[in-house]
């Protein structure tokens, strides 16, 4: 029985839609019938619906409107079965701004935001669509709102990516704002666009390419390198060593999406295994289940991560053919001739 403070058309979607998500995720027989649901199938699906409707209702109670989105994420986190409430994940509410409200929708992206605010450096390494740099924007300008940084300071590495800027034409900034535009679109999502250049010229946000942190000591600043893994390992410790008192940093980066020169190490991958065990110092991994893009997005990420594997697993098996030949002279034309002899 739904409680009478619920409208079931929000609990249920305008035509039932939201309904119509649940029942295509199950096999079991719903039926509404006022205020009444009525699930009819197999004892551990019943447990599940239920479960999934009470969290439903949990999050009409704090205000959320509910979405075929958020009811195949909370069924998502149901079924991982992680132990947390999706009602606790989804109804954190990181910053407010410009008539909607910015919050995790997973369990990995709470607890990556849940660790900004518990550890000086944060690294966020998962694939495209993630939320990695759009949370860590959120939690900046929440920081800077609330005083407890002086400015925000974002930053990229400028990847020529086949081209080279000394080759583009324009100014120096006009050749690097294409490498930094996608941190302004986030930026305006959650700022006033007419204030953000004011907050820039008076040097409160500031948006610049990797290079242009050498040298510095960063304080009392809420400081993001995006697009981390295209960095080299010099740059990273450059980077981290810009580190100054009462600040946060949050690096955030796709390990898969390399687009260093072939053969440079990414100082993403390597700073892994550098500053393992550090402490303060806290590595969120995210994954496919973490993609807040159009669904799709999560299946080609997927998808990629098998490919790579074969072709991995392919390569170790043309490396492992190789090596056994040059042991029995297979493959060396020297050795055929030797053993022709």
């Amino acid at each position: 029985m739904i409680p009478d403070e619920y409208p079931m058309v929000s609990l249920l979607g305008s035509g039932d839609e939201l309904l119509h998500v649940i029942e295509q995720a199950f096999g079991a027989d719903i039926h509404v019938r006022g205020n009444e649901i009525t699930v009819t199938g197999e004892p551990t699906e019943n447990t599940l619906i239920t479960a999934l409707f009470e969290e439903l209702i949990v999050l009409l109670g704090s205000g959320a409107e509910l979405s075929a989105d958020t009811v195949e994420r909370s069924l998502g986190m149901l079924r991982r079965k992680s132990g947390v409430r999706p009602a606790d994940v989804l109804t954190v509410d990181i910053l407010s701004a410009r008539g909607r409200t910015i919050r995790p929708k997973t369990l990995n992206q709470k607890r990556y935001v849940d660790a900004i605010d518990k550890h000086t450096i944060v690294f966020a390494i998962g694939p495209a669509g993630t939320g990695k740099t759009y949370l860590a924007m959120a939690k900046a300008v929440k920081a800077l709102q609330a005083k407890e940084v002086n400015r925000i300071i974002l930053t990229r590495p400028a990847v020529e990516a086949g081209e080279r800027l000394g080759f583009l034409p324009g100014t120096l900034f006009e050749k690097i704002d294409p490498y930094l535009r996608p941190l302004y679109d986030a930026l305006h999502d959650m700022i006033d666009p007419d204030s953000i250049p004011k907050l820039t010229a008076a040097g409160t946000i500031e948006i610049a390419p990797l290079a242009y942190m050498r040298g510095r000591s960063l304080n009392d600043s809420f400081i993001i390198l995006d697009e981390a893994q295209n960095t080299s390992p010099e740059q990273m410790k450059m980077f981290l060593t810009r580190l100054g008192f009462g600040s946060r940093v949050v690096v955030t980066g796709d390990v898969t999406q390399v687009d260093l020169p072939h053969g440079q190490t990414s100082g993403l991958r390597q700073v892994q295994e550098i500053l393992d065990g550090v402490g303060d110092i806290h590595f969120a991994r995210l994954t496919s289940h973490d993609v807040v893009r159009h669904r799709l997005v999560a299946d080609i990420v997927d998808a990629y991560a098998r490919y790579d594997a074969r072709q991995e697993a392919h390569g170790a098996r043309d490396g492992r053919g190789e090596a056994r030949g040059a042991r029995d002279g297979r493959g060396d034309p020297r050795g055929t001739r030797r053993a022709g002899r």
